[in-house]
């Protein structure tokens, strides 16, 4: 009887060895993968958060520019010293706190009360109240700003 089933020597396939190599290559860059998706999502919400934080930023700055500070008129929000924090809420439902300190003479140091000068120090400060990740608790922003007595 002939043999049917002859063997080429093309014909050999994987060994158990092999293969078991290529599994544990391939779930080593599987579980990198993995990992690296992990990172970008912590990372992009933390960057939507800085977002969100600057945006309420940019309303009180743009509050505290409109307010009047001429030489017949001061908005009281403009009088000098740490006003009352307030909370501002994102469109996301995040809370923030906004701190503003308004100095009436930049030039010395601590925070000056005085109607009489005509520059003013205003320093804002917005803070994330809802507890975050690690290094998202310090999404804090701040701005300086400058008033001088307008006409």
């Amino acid at each position: 009887m002939k043999n049917l089933h002859k063997k080429n020597k093309n014909e050999d396939g994987f060994s158990l060895l092999e293969a078991t190599v290529a599994t544990v290559i391939m779930l080593v860059v599987l579980l990198s993968v993995f990992s690296a998706f992990t990172y970008s999502i912590v990372f992009n919400s933390g960057n939507n958060k800085r977002s969100q934080c600057l945006s309420v930023l940019q309303k009180q700055i743009e509050l505290y520019r409109s307010y009047k500070f001429t030489p017949t008129v001061t908005d009281d929000a403009l009088l000098g010293g740490t006003k009352a924090a307030q909370y501002a809420t994102s469109s996301d439902g995040t809370n923030f706190k906004v701190e503003v300190t308004i100095d009436d003479d930049p030039l010395t140091t601590g925070t000056q009360v005085d109607t009489t000068k005509t520059l003013k120090e205003i320093t804002i400060t917005v803070s994330p109240t809802n507890k975050v990740e690690s290094w998202q608790t310090s999404v804090v922003s701040s701005v300086t700003l400058r008033r001088v007595r307008g006409n």
